[in-house]
């Protein structure tokens, strides 16, 4: 709203704001990825702004992380596209492709970024170099320096492994959402060419085959959401069935631990069957909070 009103942001509440989120992440990282995918936002830019802090934070906690390199992965994932809010509305929300000279527009949300953050006092000082990162590319390809391989830094190639992640599964103007084992597989295949091999490994590694808050199917024909990992086995997360085989919803909803091998027949135990997108199923924060 500050930025907006073209005003610079208020530091102390976004210090407020990222320590909120690290401090949770190191606490419970589960909790929180599932809050915020399933949390009923508002505009996109936002609400990825939300997703990538906590995946970033998250990442950086599974990669052990010193706790302020962590820290700053909160505020980049808050911050590095800030710069969007200076970019015209029409573009952010065109529906269409964006013609060449469109997106040249579109990509000056990055110097945007850079911009705004050198100004505000009293954030990290090597951030706003940082914002400049996430969409660099391994090979050259990304913008706004064409930097290669080892210029992008890890935090950097953190920032643009997560920031497309996110993307890919967030509804947005001109696309619909992919299921997160969609986009783990796309990442996986872009490894090398467009991002860091390693870092797109440990990613899937930290956040599993299934991640926190994705929608699945069950082969049982029930819908389930997944709240959490079992590390040991990531085939086999813990789900909570919120619809039954025809579609109502269940209260209360039945908690699954799939490690334990619960029976969803007289023979067969239960398995996930596949992963849904999520913007597709209608479910809400509701689904899982509201008895």
């Amino acid at each position: 709203a500050a930025v907006r009103a073209g005003k610079l942001l208020e530091a102390e509440r976004v210090k407020e704001s990222v320590t909120g989120i690290t401090e949770s992440v190191l606490r419970n990282p589960d909790a929180l990825q599932l809050f915020s995918r399933l949390e009923e936002k508002g505009e996109y830019t936002l609400g990825h702004a939300l997703d990538v802090a906590v995946y970033m934070t998250t990442f950086g906690r599974f990669l052990e992380m010193e706790h302020d390199q962590v820290i700053m992965l909160g505020y980049l994932g808050l911050l590095q596209d800030i710069g969007k809010l200076r970019v015209p509305n029409g573009l952010i929300e065109k529906e269409d492709r964006l013609s060449a000279e469109e997106f040249e527009q579109a990509k000056m949300h990055v110097q945007y970024s850079v911009e705004l953050l050198e100004k505000t006092p009293n954030l990290p000082p090597n951030l706003p170099q940082l914002a400049m990162l996430h969409h660099e590319r391994c090979d050259g390809s990304g913008y706004p320096n064409q930097l290669k391989g080892e210029q992008i830094g890890t935090i950097g190639s953190i920032a643009a492994i997560v920031d497309t992640f996110d993307a890919l599964t967030m509804k947005r103007p001109y696309a619909e959402p992919v299921a997160p084992s969609a986009a783990l597989s796309m990442l996986y295949k872009w490894r090398g060419a467009f991002f860091d091999s390693t870092l797109v490994e440990q990613f899937i590694r930290c956040i599993g085959v299934f991640p926190v808050g994705s929608v699945v199917e069950l082969n049982s024909g029930e819908v389930g959401i997944v709240f959490a990992q079992n590390y040991q086995k990531r085939l086999q997360p813990r789900v909570m069935v919120i619809r039954d085989a025809k579609g109502n919803s269940l209260r209360p909803q039945k908690v699954l631990d799939l490690s334990r091998g619960p029976m969803a027949s007289k023979d067969e135990p239960y398995r996930i069957r596949r992963t849904l997108e999520f913007g597709r199923m209608g479910v809400s924060t509701k689904d899982i909070f509201m008895q």
